[in-house]
């Protein structure tokens, strides 16, 4: 990261204080791209979406009655959800684990994918 522009890789301050530890702990153990570091801020806020959705459900728990009285499921139910698929998937761009990368990347899926034949 010497020979880079150290304005690139500023850590925001909007994120929470463990996660720009878990931040600033990547950067100092990978060499990472410019395009690597946008990867890892939109994980580290997706996990801080993650974190903040499951303050509230713990809170609040994961249903709330709706103006008829029917039990209905929080957003912030969805807002965890979503965001730990985006998590994992940007986690696996980085491929921070060591592991090397596949040599070619995944197929897409097709419209019957998983139909039984």
């Amino acid at each position: 990261m010497s020979t880079k522009d150290p304005q690139a890789f500023r850590v925001p301050k909007h994120l929470r204080k463990p996660t720009k530890s878990w931040v600033k702990s990547v950067l100092s153990d990978f060499d990472l791209e410019e395009h690597h570091f946008k990867l890892l801020i939109s994980a580290a806020e997706s996990w801080d979406r993650i974190t903040a959705a499951r303050e509230i459900i713990d809170a609040q728990g994961m249903t709330y009655q709706d103006r008829f009285d029917q039990p209905k499921a929080r957003p912030e139910i969805a807002i965890e959800r979503d965001n730990k698929v985006v998590f994992a998937r940007l986690l696996r761009e980085l491929s921070l684990d060591g592991v090397d990368a596949p040599e070619a990347p995944r197929a897409p899926r097709t419209p019957d994918y998983g139909a039984r034949r």
